[in-house]
């Protein structure tokens, strides 16, 4: 007889963030885990982790262990990518005036570093051209293209764009510009008439590498020009392992799964970041004041944003100058300089935010509202537009777009997804019919651009397009948990043991653990972003330090802060060791927290 599972973690059904909590192990994998735990030696959490993620028991010890040289697929698997390898290979032994253009984020400012470093190990000195997000907008324009054929570009290169970039790589042919890409974006029809457009999401690549992002696609591509040049004779080539760090970046930040080689790249990244062979890595993380060693969390959360905050208010090719600069002073100064920009960038989208919020909640009203939220105003930056979506998404618990218009009618927005919603299928949708002027993306994040009039038209698309997938996904809104523990398991060496199932992120999810019955000894808020900070006890006298992040005005928020030192919650979040003053201590990042009473515990 099978048996019979409760239908809820802690029987909590409804949180206070209005989500139920599941085991995310079900019988099977439970008994995987088991099976794990007891032919390996690896411990019952790490186990539960592994099993909970799809690992069998004969995989269990590789993949605590990735390496990229025993995950790195083929190159040549992807469309193009020979073609790529050997016109670049030509390039570099004719020391041909080579021209990067990237986009203005982490990962176009980590493969137009990628490749920057790849060719001045050559003695060559490519252009590096990052258009500005303002007034030029995504991805390679005529005029940019003008000028860096005027300065002698023989041979374009196109990082994390150009995939749609048909009129603009037509006329770079024209003028007689070999123009190769190298992105990950996705691709629908006709594509441009590049010499080689190397793109694992376009629609006759069978590589089935389309978890990549885009520093993935350019490491990769160097890894087969490095094959083709020692094929050619060549000795002494680039150590690209040295360059790890800049795809863990890109890869993080980007927000793509970590499956696969993704998983090699971040573990070997982080390695080599904590050493500071990156001059740019190492003096932004002192710039944003990092204690201990650098985690995915600071790349995703204290690094990025700060890369980011260049091309979003400030000089967009900050970022890959920082990122490629082999000069400390240098390092100092731009590291300083994205500090400060970032710091201005979250004034800018608190004012931001807290005007969408206004206006979504007026708009969702008493009932479920659009299944996609489109907003937009004049009172808004455009670099911060991706932001306040993610807020609205993360607030609503739907797609969001925010489009920031221009006093000419004209709007740039960007859009966030939920899990199980393609916002980047629709994007594409809505550019064929004309309902937009430009867009492109991915299934988790896309943008747009379109005139004042436009916007009903798309607003109209989304919300017909992903009306059923919308409510799937939020039909299906729940917290899974890994285990349930208490404030005295959660142990420096505890968080250190299921690290190693790690890096977690995107398609490796952090473990989530639940505190059941523990008590809120203390609370408040702190920081510009309304985080709630608080001490939980157990009934056995231990205590461990929590954060929520952006719960103060939540009801999650208010649960915490409201909560009676005597009356017991479930909480749940993720675990992190903090490194203060040379101690290190376990914190508790909140994701969720209900009443027992209410959740009939």
């Amino acid at each position: 007889m099978q048996e019979s599972e409760p239908e809820y973690f802690l029987n909590v059904s409804s949180s206070a963030s209005g989500k139920s909590w599941r085991d995310r192990l079900d019988v099977a994998a439970r008994r995987t885990a088991k099976a794990i735990s007891q032919q390996t030696g690896l411990s019952e959490i790490v186990a539960r982790i592994l099993a909970a993620r799809g690992v069998e028991v004969d995989g269990a010890e590789a993949f605590l262990a990735p390496t990229i040289r025993d995950l790195m697929p083929d190159p040549s698997t992807l469309t193009d990518m020979d073609a790529t390898a050997e016109r670049l290979a030509d390039a570099i032994r004719n020391r041909e005036q080579i021209a990067l253009f990237g986009d203005y984020d982490v990962d176009g400012a980590s493969s137009c570093a990628l490749m920057l470093r790849y060719l001045r190990f050559f003695g060559l000195e490519p252009l590096c051209y990052i258009p500005d997000r303002i007034f030029e907008g995504y991805g390679p324009n005529i005029g940019a293209i003008d000028k860096l054929i005027e300065q002698g570009c023989e041979l374009l290169i196109m990082l994390d764009c150009g995939t749609t970039s048909t009129k603009a790589i037509a006329h770079a042919r024209e003028r007689g510009c070999n123009v190769l890409v190298l992105d990950h974006h996705l691709a629908e029809g006709e594509l441009p008439e590049a010499n080689a457009l190397v793109n694992p999401n376009r629609a006759n690549d069978i590589s089935q590498l389309g978890y990549l992002c885009a520093a993935g696609v350019t490491f990769m591509a160097l890894v087969a020009t490095s094959r083709v040049l020692r094929n050619r004779g060549e000795s002494g080539l680039p150590d690209l392992m040295a360059y790890s760090d800049l795809v863990a970046l890109a890869t993080i930040c980007d927000v793509v799964p970590l499956r696969g080689v993704n998983r090699a790249f971040v573990h070997r990244g982080i390695e080599i970041m904590r050493e500071g062979r990156n001059l740019g890595i190492a003096n932004l993380a002192l710039a944003a004041r990092i204690t201990g060693p650098l985690t995915p969390y600071h790349l995703g959360f204290v690094i990025g944003p700060r890369i980011n905050a260049g091309g979003r208010i400030g000089d967009a090719g900050l970022g890959a100058r920082l990122l490629s600069t082999t000069s400390e002073e240098e390092a100092i100064a731009i590291a300083a300089s994205l500090d400060e920009l970032n710091s201005e960038r979250q004034r800018i989208e608190i004012s931001a935010v807290e005007e969408a919020t206004a206006v979504a909640e007026a708009e969702i009203g008493k009932g479920e509202g659009p299944s996609v939220l489109v907003l937009a105003s004049e009172h808004w930056h455009p670099g911060v537009v991706g932001l306040v979506a993610a807020r609205l998404k993360e607030r609503f618990n739907r797609p969001a777009f925010a489009i920031a218009l221009r006093p000419d009618g004209t709007g740039t927005g960007s859009g966030r997804s939920v899990p199980g919603v393609d916002i980047g299928q629709a994007v594409l949708r809505a550019v064929e019919d004309k309902l937009v002027a430009k867009g492109g993306g991915h299934a988790m994040a896309a943008g747009v651009t379109l005139s004042q009039e436009q916007i009903a038209g798309f607003r109209a698309l989304l919300n017909t397009e992903l009306a059923e997938a919308v409510a799937r996904a939020r039909h299906k809104s729940f917290v899974s948990i890994d285990a349930a523990i208490t404030a005295r398991t959660a142990s420096v060496d505890f968080v250190e043991d299921f690290n190693r199932a790690g890096p977690f992120g995107s398609g490796n999810s952090n473990p989530v653990f639940a505190l059941a019955g523990h008590r809120v000894k203390f609370a408040d808020i702190v920081g510009k972003g309304g985080h709630v900070r608080c001490t939980l006890a157990s009934d056995e006298g231990a205590s461990i330090k929590a954060i929520a992040f952006r719960a103060a005005s939540e009801e999650l928020g208010q649960l915490l802060l409201n909560a009676s030192r005597d009356k017991p919650l479930h909480i749940c979040g993720t675990l992190a060791i903090d490194h203060w003053q040379g101690r290190r201590k376990v914190q508790m990042r909140i994701i969720d927290a209900a009443d027992p009473v209410r959740s009939g515990w």
